[in-house]
């Protein structure tokens, strides 16, 4: 049921993320159903694929962890129908805490439109 990448959630955004071992990956069409503004995606939509695509990095590497802090930088206006490339990476790690990057890519030009640096909490391991 997770909104990002359930395929159950009736209103979610159903994306199918792939995982090499270093890099999550993914598309995503954003519809009618993200909008904001006129024809422009909303702002909250384009960060929640990106706080998506970074947490599976760890949820493929079988680690449980929270967000903790992300900050997004929008870059440019996202318009329905567009194709976004997503892809999310480990940057840096130090006990519990995990930096990682994100980015999403407008497929027709190549163009950077969001990016984030994102800190996930990993879970404590209990003895």
């Amino acid at each position: 049921m997770c909104f990002a990448c359930g395929v159950d959630n009736p209103i979610g955004l159903k994306i199918q993320f792939e995982f090499d071992g270093q890099v999550c990956s993914a598309q995503f069409t954003p519809t009618e159903h993200h909008v904001g503004w006129e024809d422009t995606v909303h702002g909250g939509i384009i960060y929640s694929a990106l706080d998506d695509v970074t947490a599976n990095v760890l949820y493929r590497q079988g680690r449980k962890a929270h967000t903790a802090r992300c900050e997004i930088r929008y870059r440019d206006a996202v318009r329905v129908g567009q194709v976004l490339s997503l892809r999310g990476w480990i940057e840096r790690e130090k006990g519990r805490l995990v930096v990682l990057k994100g980015e999403a890519t407008r497929i027709e030009d190549g163009r950077v439109v969001a990016d984030c640096e994102a800190s996930f909490m990993l879970e404590k391991q209990t003895r």
